[in-house]
């Protein structure tokens, strides 16, 4: 065998023992006696774990990675909503509803200006940035991408600019948010309009708290909700075929978990169920971060290219700050 597969062999069973490792932790919460040992594995513990894996080591088993981390997310999320009440969430999701449209409008706007107009970039690569930073991210970026016929180089050049930035949010708001003495519902809402996917938003909520985590939740699968509207509109702007659309039926199931949980085991004392499933969703959450961090290597870091990053940095500027002054001076 060549020293090359030999590194190969040696850097999966690497992947496979922090796999191991995080989920051995977080699990251990289980366990009275090593409880205390899931404190230490925090969402941008294990993110940070994954990113220190794919930039050291290369990416280990990519299509596995990405489709657990994918999946992961979508059954973790739905989990959060059993431990979650309609009429709560309705209420603290309400102001980050009501400026959903302005900065969705405004961030196609502003990002379409940025890379077409000064950056000169290509007019799909551009509109793809700008639809994961208004919206949620890959999901969106997914899902306007094939509906506008994108080449696969324009999505993985505005997925991975989505992705280095969605890594750099994870780390940096929590600590905004400490340091603007934000209340759980300012960073709940901040995060869910800030922070392009759904994951690191989540996950940012986590790390701030768990009424900010719930908020930041409700307010974002909201928001996700107009991928079917802007997939519709941009069929129309290219001139595609609106048939295309991937709806995100995993924001339903979260609605229909949250009602079971409102109208069902809470009058009926089985609130226990709800936050069992509701804690091991944190946990997969967690364990969701490593794979995300571990899909981002050198060779996505090289191909996403330095104009497509400006632009997504640019944009993410205008819409953290605006949404920012929005919500600390409303």
């Amino acid at each position: 065998m060549s020293k090359q597969n030999v590194l190969k062999e040696n850097n999966k069973k690497i992947y496979i023992a922090l796999i191991i490792l995080i989920s051995a932790v977080l699990f251990a919460g289980y366990i009275p006696a090593l409880s205390g040992l899931s404190s230490y594995m925090t969402p941008p513990v294990a993110l940070f774990l994954g990113l220190a894996f794919a930039l050291c080591c290369g990416q280990a088993y990519p299509s596995f990675n990405s489709k657990v981390s994918k999946y992961l997310l979508q059954y973790s999320v739905v989990g959060l909503g059993l431990g979650m009440n309609m009429e709560k969430s309705l209420a603290s999701g309400a102001e980050g509803m009501s400026f959903t449209i302005i900065s969705v409008i405004g961030t196609m706007i502003i990002g379409w200006f940025i890379g077409t107009k000064m950056l000169k970039i290509d007019k799909d690569t551009a509109y793809l940035v700008s639809s994961g930073t208004a919206i949620c991210g890959g999901s969106a970026i997914a899902a306007v991408g094939p509906v506008i016929k994108a080449k696969n180089t324009s999505m993985s050049i505005a997925i991975g600019t989505i992705f280095i930035l969605n890594a750099v949010a994870l780390f940096l708001f929590p600590v905004l948010g400490h340091w603007f003495n934000m209340t759980d519902q300012q960073f709940g809402t901040w995060a869910a309009i800030a922070i392009h996917d759904t994951s690191s938003v989540v996950g940012a909520g986590q790390a701030y708290s768990p009424e900010a985590l719930e908020i930041a939740t409700t307010i974002k699968l909201t928001r996700a909700l107009w991928i079917i509207p802007l997939a519709i509109v941009s069929a129309f702007i290219f001139k595609s075929d609106s048939k295309k659309i991937k709806i995100p039926w995993f924001i339903f199931y979260f609605i229909v978990a949250i009602l079971i949980n409102t109208y069902l085991l809470e009058p009926n004392g089985w609130v226990e169920i709800g936050d069992f499933v509701k804690g091991l969703s944190h946990k997969c959450l967690t364990i969701t971060l490593f794979f995300i961090g571990a899909a981002l290597s050198f060779d996505v870091l090289k191909n996403v290219g330095a104009k497509p990053l400006i632009q997504g940095v640019l944009l993410w500027i205008v819409i953290s700050v605006a949404s920012l002054a929005y919500i600390m001076l409303w």
